[in-house]
């Protein structure tokens, strides 16, 4: 699945395309909207009206990606390549580890 590449040289790519500022920080809250939403989303299987809240939260994280991306001048990269979908958590922790 990694398709030839370390976790850094996927890290590494998803952060050229990522470089402006305005893009960094709404990837920077983006990301965790969305992880947050789909914590809300398993939560509602209990409580049933957190449904909404993880659906707003998942569109909020997605709308901030997009405008991220909107500034960067750049589509993002799982246009090209389905699998960063996943490099952005990845990218997200390292980024707030200081390794991006």
């Amino acid at each position: 699945m990694l398709g030839g590449r370390s976790n850094e040289q996927w890290i590494a790519q998803y952060g050229s395309s990522h470089q402006h500022p305005v893009n960094r920080v709404c990837h920077t809250l983006g990301i965790p909207t969305i992880l947050l939403s789909g914590a809300a989303l398993i939560a509602s299987i209990f409580f049933h009206r957190l449904w909404m809240y993880a659906l707003a939260l998942f569109l909020i994280g997605w709308a901030f990606q997009f405008v991220g991306h909107a500034f960067e001048g750049k589509p993002p990269e799982f246009f090209h390549d389905w699998r960063f979908l996943f490099v952005g958590v990845r990218w997200w922790w390292a980024k707030i580890h200081g390794k991006a």
